[in-house]
């Protein structure tokens, strides 16, 4: 008896040894991560240099990999169904606390199909403008044209029930006005709408607005943030510019399918504070309107149950019809 104990022992630490080595091993390939958007927006304006880091740090290529559809939808649930085998991650935001009082029906749930990872970047939204359609240098001045020209004003977003959808409806329901939503598949493609003169203004994350605004291509009237930015110290809050109340951020996080090795997570959340603190990748953020957040794990899942509450109060007080 005491031999066939051994002999289990043995062969249980052994495997135990061999499972180890495995997870040590960890990333032994390439790693992708699912961004639900189209190149070009302003989860890419993070994603990629992220990438980037995070491949140089581990030794394995981090390749992103652009499923846009669907208001950030359709890319959150080809990245739920991926294997748990730490090789997969996805990178969402604050679309995606939304998208459960917009849909009514989704693919997926952002609660019990991943786990919680890390927060990204927390960019501001601003509102801008394109200078020649909508020629307005202030919210006092486009809360004016706006209710002299009811419905005639429109904004685009980067899909029904986006941040940029939903920071919108409650500008219109703040300020009293009536704006005529247009949605796109992305940030991206709508920027190139507001550029180009297809929509009036947008209310979009400072990380894909923000060299836009430098190359003077669209104006900025206001942060939705509790304070100005360092990256646009001399554009006012929203609250400065007459609106109290107004604070809207284009929140970027990372998860990972519900099932993946607790080691993994938690070694990914680790490279990612490691990455985001890196000299070249903290100056980028700060340029793009974010600071440094440190939110991982538990606690990050916990800010995700919030922001679910948070946005359904204001879908309902907008009165956004379900999708």
């Amino acid at each position: 008896m005491k031999k066939k104990i051994t002999y289990a022992a043995v062969a249980a630490l052994s495997a135990l040894a061999i499972t180890g080595t495995a997870q040590a091993a960890w990333p032994d390939r390439a790693i992708t991560i699912v961004v639900p958007f189209p190149a070009g927006g302003g989860t890419d304006t993070f994603a990629r240099p992220l990438a980037q880091q995070l491949g140089e740090q581990l030794g394995q290529s981090v390749v992103v990999d652009n499923r846009g559809g669907a208001g950030g939808t359709l890319g959150a649930g080809v990245a739920s169904r991926a294997a748990p085998d730490g090789y997969t991650f996805f990178m969402g935001g604050a679309h995606h606390v939304v998208a459960p009082s917009i849909y009514k029906k989704l693919s997926y749930d952002i609660q019990k199909d991943f786990e919680p990872v890390a927060m990204l970047a927390q960019p501001p939204q601003v509102i801008v403008v394109n200078p020649t359609k909508l020629p307005v240098k202030t919210v006092k001045e486009l809360v004016e044209h706006a209710k002299s020209n009811p419905g005639s004003v429109n904004f685009g977003s980067a899909g029904v029930g986006s941040t940029h959808h939903l920071a919108g409806e409650l500008f219109a329901l703040k300020s009293g006005v009536e704006l005529t939503h247009v949605p796109y598949q992305g940030a991206g493609p709508m920027l190139t709408g507001l550029i180009t003169g297809q929509v009036d203004l947008a209310f979009d994350g400072l990380g894909s607005s923000a060299s836009h605004i430098r190359a003077g291509t669209i104006r900025p009237l206001a942060v939705a943030a509790a304070k100005r930015s360092p990256s646009l110290p001399d554009v006012p809050t929203v609250a400065e510019a007459g609106i109290p109340d107004y604070e809207v951020s284009t929140w970027y996080a990372m998860w990972a399918p519900k099932g993946t090795p607790q080691d993994v997570v938690n070694k990914m959340a680790s490279e990612i504070t490691k990455a985001l603190n890196a000299p070249k990748v903290k100056e980028l953020w700060l340029s793009n309107g974010s600071a440094t957040p440190n939110l991982t794990g538990a606690d990050f899942g916990k800010f995700v149950d919030s922001e679910i509450v948070r946005w359904a109060g204001v879908v309902k007080e907008s009165g956004v019809q379900k999708q």
